[in-house]
């Protein structure tokens, strides 16, 4: 028995782009961000599918009030599953769009990039990743001496020359991406960040094209971060990610 509740329903014809907000304990930004994709998305069919994993904050009540008065807004307020690339996976299911944009809540992905990324699609340009290492852009969140930026950084650049890939930001988590290219992976794999290495490459793979455009990526301003805040998170989601780079790898050989 599946306890999660899908609220909200588009009443118009399918929308061209889905934009999958997965949220826990985002009650600060939510209503925010999904208010500013909607102001930089004026004259574009879309649709915004909320996924929340039941926050303690209520998060998901804002976003039910949200439904009420937005129909193209949609929650999937999830009460016995948990986790990013879960999340994700039940929102591309859910979605309607030929497009699909997916992007954290807490606004260091800025929403003002969305038409961009989505304007660069093409039959030859199949995804395009919002990246902190591509020319013009830069993480924020502190100097490369930072323990969660020169990770970040060093994970990319590990990946990109164990792998052979040209995506420089590997962890970006910011990615616009047709519906096609989407299929053919069949499912996004992994527990958290580690799930965009393999996303990416797959992809690419399958023989899809991704290109990059730069983007800031900026601090949280609200609520508390999802990311690990000790050495010891820090080793046990890079474990994670370096065994998804090595299987690949083995699988690539």
């Amino acid at each position: 028995m599946n306890n999660s509740t899908p609220v909200g329903a588009n009443d118009t014809a399918s929308p061209k782009v889905s934009i999958l907000l997965p949220t826990y304990n985002e009650r600060d930004n939510i209503i925010r961000l999904i208010d500013a994709i909607d102001n930089h998305l004026p004259d574009i069919s879309h649709e915004i599918l909320v996924i929340d994993d039941d926050s303690p904050d209520q998060t998901w009540q804002l976003v039910a009030a949200k439904t009420e008065t937005c129909p193209h807004v949609r929650l999937i307020h999830r009460t016995t599953e948990r986790g990013l690339t879960s999340a994700y996976n039940r929102g591309i299911d859910e979605s309607q769009g030929d497009v699909l944009v997916w992007m954290d809540c807490d606004f260091s992905h800025p929403p003002e990039k969305i038409p961009e990324m989505i304007s660069l699609l093409s039959d030859q340009v199949h995804a395009v990743v919002a990246s902190r290492y591509k020319s013009g852009g830069q993480d924020m969140r502190g100097s490369l001496l930072s323990l969660p930026v020169f990770l970040s950084w060093f994970l990319s650049e590990m990946t990109i020359r164990v792998l052979g890939i040209n995506i420089r930001d590997v962890t970006s988590g910011f990615i616009a991406i047709d519906r096609q290219a989407l299929r053919s992976i069949k499912g996004l794999r992994g527990d958290y960040g580690e799930y965009f290495i393999d996303l990416v490459y797959r992809v690419i793979q399958n023989g899809y094209n991704i290109i990059e455009i730069p983007y800031n990526c900026v601090p949280r301003q609200y609520g508390e971060s999802k990311t690990a805040t000790n050495i010891w998170g820090f080793i046990c989601r890079g474990v994670k990610y370096l065994r998804t780079v090595g299987l690949l790898k083995l699988l690539k050989n």
